[in-house]
C-alpha cells in the first residue's frame, strides 16, 4: 500500500480529527431524533452513512481499531434490522461516546478506552430476530468467506489502481511439520520475497496452533511464480493461489451528509471462492463514487487558526505602524504649517487608515465563526444530565448564525456548560413538583446568543424554582464564605454575586452533578480573563436568567486613555458611560467610600491615586471622573488626566512582568509609549473586597506602587492607600 510522508500523514491524520468531530456531533444529533422517532428509518441510514464515513477515513488514517469497531456498529445498523429497535438510539449515544475516547487517545497516543460494553450492545443489536434472519439468509451462500480488515480491504483497492495484481494465498501447514508456528513463518518470508504482503490470517505473532494459513498478496509477479514459492518440501502439503478482481460495477453514490466529510472508500466485502477468479459481490461496491460536494462547499477552504493569528499579529503591527506615522505627520504639521505637502502626506495618510481598517475587519471576520459550533452540543449534553437527575427538560436554543471569535468560543464553552448543568440540577424541579406548582412537567431552558454594540450577549434562561437570596445568605453563613455582618449588609445583586464564590454551593448532597463546590466560580475567572462579565436576573417560582457579556474579539480593542501618577493607563471605551467632571468639594464620604451625586443618583467612587490634599504638585481645578458600568454596578473612577481614545493592539503579559490582576495586558503606541490596560472584572472585585475588609479607613490609591502607598501611609494626615499588586515598568 502507498505510504504517505510524515508530513504528508500528519496532515491528513489532523484532517480526519477535525472531520471526525463533526462526525461524531452529526451522530449525537441524528441518536436525538431517533430517540425522539424511533421508527424512523431515514434518520437511521443517516447514521449508518456518518459510521460509514468514520470507518473508511479511520482506516486510511491507520487507525485500525476505531475502523473495525464503526465496521461492526455499521453492520447492525442495516435499516431492516435496526429501525424498530427502541434501543438502537442508546447505543448509536454510546457509539458517539466511545469513538470520541479514541480519537483522545489517537490524539495524545493514549491507551484506547474499552470497547467491550459496545461490542457487546452492538452484537444485541445485531442478534435480533430479524437480524437472525437476515444472517441467515447470507450464510446460505456458497462456499466459506474469509473477513479482511477494512484497513487491509483499503491495501487491496490501493495496490489495484497502482495496476498490481492482488492473490489470495491459502497455504496448508504438512499434518507431519512439528513447528506450525514457525512453518508459518517461513511461508510468510516467501511470499513477501514476491511482492507486499496486506494481509495474514492468522496474524503474525499468533500463537495459534493452526494448520492453515491465508496471505493478501499485492504483486506484480504471476500466480504460478507465487505458488512455485510456496511451495516448502516437508513444510506446506498445498498451495492455492487465487486472484482478487474488483467489480467493475458502477457504483452508487453516497447521499451527502450534513457535515463535511473528506471522501472515502466504501466498504469492501472479500469473499473468496473454492477455486478460479473471485469478485466482490455486486450488492457492496468496491468504492463509492466520488462525493459531489454542494455549491457552496466548493468555496470553503480549511485554515489552521495559527496561521490567521499570524495574519491578525502582523495587522496589528501595522496598526502600530499607523500610529507611528500620524504622530510624526503631526510633528511635521506644527513645524511645518504652511508646507504645501502638508497636505498629500495627509491625504495619503486618510487612505493608507481606510484601507488598514478594512483589511483589519476583513481578518477578524475570517476568525468569526457562527456560535452554532459551540451550541449543538448541549442538546446532548441537556438529555444526559436531566436523565442523570430524574428531571425533564427541553432545550430551545436560537441565535445560531451570531458569529464571534473563534478563541472567545473555544473560551466560553467550559462556563456555559457549568450554568446550563446548574440550571437542570438547581434550577428545574421535579415532573412531581413542577405538577404540583402548576408548571408543566416539562421544565425549559432558552439557550440565545445575540451581538448589542460591540459585544456578544449570551443567555442562559430557565422556568425552574429561581435563587432565593435568605438561602444564598443562609449557605454563605454555614460555609463560611461570609460572616454574619458582611451578609446584613449585602445588597440582593451582591447577595446573588455570592454564587460566583470559589466553595459555593446550594446543593445539600453530592452527586455527579453538583455538591462539589466547583462550579460557578468558574465561570467568574474566565469571564474576567476574557474580559466580560455576568449578570443574574431571579424570580422565586418563576425561574433565572444569566447573561453573559463578551467583546467580540480579544485582539483589537478600541480604548480610553487616562493618566494616574504620570503613567498611562487604558480602559475599553465599550465599558465608559460617560466622563465627568467634578471639584474635591462636591464629593462626600459615606462610611469608608466617597461618591458623588450625579444626575440625582448617588454613585460610589474609586480613588485610583492620591487625593489632591496629599499631592505635592498642588494642582488645582476639576478632577476627571469615568463612569465605568460592569453587568449592573456603576463606578466612578477618578484618575488625574486624560489623554483620548486610541485603537490598541493587545499583547499579553507574563507573570514576570505584571504581578497584579488588576492589568490584563499592554500595548504599544505609535510614539512607542506602553500603555497598560486595565483589568475592569479585578477592579469591582477588590472594590468590593476592600469595602468589605477596610473597615472605616477610605478606598483609595488602587495604582500606586507599592513605594508610593508606603510614603503616603507614613504621613499622619493621610488615609491609608488600598493594596494592590506591583506593576513592573
Amino acid at each position: 500500500m502507498t505510504q504517505f510522508s510524515d508530513e504528508r500523514g500528519a496532515e491528513l491524520r489532523e484532517l480526519f480529527f477535525e472531520t471526525a468531530q463533526e462526525l461524531l456531533q452529526t451522530l449525537n444529533d441524528e441518536a436525538l431524533k431517533l430517540e425522539k422517532h424511533p421508527s424512523d428509518t431515514e434518520t437511521v441510514r443517516s447514521i449508518r452513512r456518518i459510521v460509514h464515513t468514520l470507518k473508511g477515513d479511520a482506516a486510511a488514517c491507520g487507525f485500525r481499531e476505531l475502523s473495525e469497531l464503526a465496521h461492526e456498529f455499521e453492520d447492525a445498523l442495516a435499516v431492516e434490522t435496526s429501525a424498530s429497535l427502541a434501543s438502537l438510539a442508546e447505543v448509536a449515544f454510546a457509539a458517539a461516546d466511545i469513538f470520541s475516547d479514541m480519537l483522545l487517545s489517537y490524539r495524545g497516543k493514549g491507551k484506547l478506552p474499552s470497547a467491550n460494553a459496545l461490542l457487546k450492545s452492538i452484537r444485541a443489536l445485531a442478534d435480533g430476530p430479524q437480524g437472525k434472519k437476515s444472517r441467515k439468509k447470507k450464510s446460505a451462500a456458497p462456499g466459506t468467506t474469509t473477513v479482511w480488515t477494512e484497513y487491509e480491504k483499503l491495501a487491496i483497492e490501493s495496490a489495484a489502481a497502482q495496476g498490481k495484481r492482488v492473490f489470495h494465498i491459502t497455504a496448508q501447514i504438512d499434518p507431519l511439520c512439528a513447528m506450525p508456528i514457525a512453518a508459518r513463518q517461513l511461508v510468510l518470508n516467501a511470499v513477501a520475497s514476491q511482492g507486499e504482503v496486506l494481509g495474514t490470517r492468522p496474524e503474525p505473532g499468533s500463537t495459534e496452533n493452526s494448520k492453515k494459513i491465508e496471505l493478501l498478496l499485492a504483486s506484480e509477479r504471476i500466480a504460478e511464480q507465487v505458488a512455485a514459492k510456496c511451495k516448502i518440501p516437508t513444510v506446506i502439503s498445498h498451495v492455492g493461489v487465487e486472484t482478487i478482481a474488483a467489480s467493475t460495477k458502477k457504483a452508487k453514490t453516497p447521499e451527502p451528509l450534513p457535515a463535511p466529510e473528506t471522501t472515502t472508500a466504501a466498504p469492501i466485502e472479500a469473499s473468496v471462492a473454492a477455486e478460479g477468479t473471485e469478485e466482490w459481490p455486486a450488492e457492496e461496491p468496491e468504492f463509492a463514487a466520488p462525493v459531489q460536494p454542494a455549491t457552496p462547499a466548493e468555496n470553503v477552504l480549511r485554515v489552521d487558526a495559527e496561521r490567521i493569528d499570524n495574519v491578525l499579529n502582523l495587522v496589528g503591527e501595522l496598526i502600530i505602524g499607523k500610529s507611528m506615522l500620524q504622530q510624526a505627520l503631526n510633528e511635521f504639521a506644527k513645524r511645518y504649517p504652511k508646507e504645501a505637502i502638508r497636505g498629500r502626506f495627509a491625504d495619503a495618510m486618510g487612505f493608507q487608515a481606510r484601507v488598514l481598517n478594512d483589511l483589519q475587519r476583513s481578518v477578524m471576520k475570517v476568525r468569526m465563526v457562527p456560535v452554532e459550533q459551540l451550541f449543538r452540543r448541549f442538546p446532548r449534553m441537556v438529555r444526559d444530565v436531566s436523565r442523570l437527575c430524574g428531571r425533564k427538560v427541553e432545550l430551545v436554543i436560537s441565535g445560531l448564525d451570531t458569529d464571534v471569535d473563534k478563541t472567545l468560543l473555544d473560551a466560553i464553552a467550559e462556563p456555559l456548560t457549568h450554568i446550563v448543568r446548574n440550571a437542570i440540577s438547581h434550577g428545574i424541579e421535579s415532573p412531581e413538583e413542577r405538577v404540583r406548582l402548576n408548571k408543566p412537567a416539562h421544565g425549559t431552558i432558552r439557550l440565545d446568543a445575540h451581538h448589542q454594540g460591540n459585544q456578544l450577549i449570551v443567555e442562559i434562561r430557565d422556568d425552574g424554582s429561581g435563587i432565593d437570596p435568605e438561602r444564598v445568605k443562609a449557605r454563605a453563613l454555614k460555609q463560611g464564605i461570609a460572616s454574619a455582618e458582611e451578609v446584613a449588609r449585602l445588597s440582593e445583586a451582591e447577595t446573588l454575586d455570592m454564587v460566583f464564590r470559589p466553595g459555593f454551593s446550594t446543593a445539600e448532597e453530592i452527586t455527579e452533578v453538583s455538591g462539589r463546590g466547583v462550579g460557578l466560580d468558574v465561570v467568574r475567572s474566565v469571564l474576567n480573563r476574557l474580559k466580560g462579565s455576568a449578570e443574574i436576573q431571579t424570580r422565586v417560582g418563576e425561574g433565572t436568567t444569566f447573561r453573559l457579556k463578551l467583546p467580540l474579539t480579544l485582539a483589537i480593542i478600541k480604548a480610553l486613555l487616562f493618566r494616574v501618577e504620570q503613567r498611562l493607563y487604558a480602559i475599553p471605551l465599550n465599558a465608559v458611560a460617560e466622563i465627568a467632571r467634578a471639584k474635591e468639594s462636591d464629593l462626600h464620604r459615606v462610611d469608608n467610600y466617597e461618591v458623588l451625586q450625579l444626575r440625582n443618583q448617588v454613585l460610589p467612587l474609586l480613588r485610583m491615586g492620591r487625593r489632591g490634599t496629599e499631592r505635592t504638585d498642588h494642582r488645582a481645578g476639576k478632577i476627571f471622573i469615568l463612569v465605568i458600568h460592569f453587568g449592573e454596578r456603576k463606578l466612578g473612577l477618578i484618575v488625574d488626566a486624560m489623554e483620548g481614545e486610541e485603537e490598541l493592539v493587545i499583547k499579553t503579559l507574563d507573570d514576570q512582568t505584571v504581578a497584579t490582576d488588576l492589568v490584563s495586558g499592554a500595548s504599544i503606541l505609535g510614539d512607542g509609549r506602553v500603555v497598560l490596560i486595565m483589568n475592569l472584572a479585578a477592579i469591582m472585585e477588590r472594590f468590593s473586597k476592600a469595602g468589605r475588609e477596610q473597615g472605616n479607613a477610605l478606598i483609595s490609591g488602587l495604582l500606586l506602587s507599592h513605594a508610593e502607598r508606603a510614603q503616603l501611609n507614613r504621613s499622619p494626615s493621610a488615609a491609608p492607600a488600598m493594596s494592590s499588586g506591583e506593576v513592573r515598568q
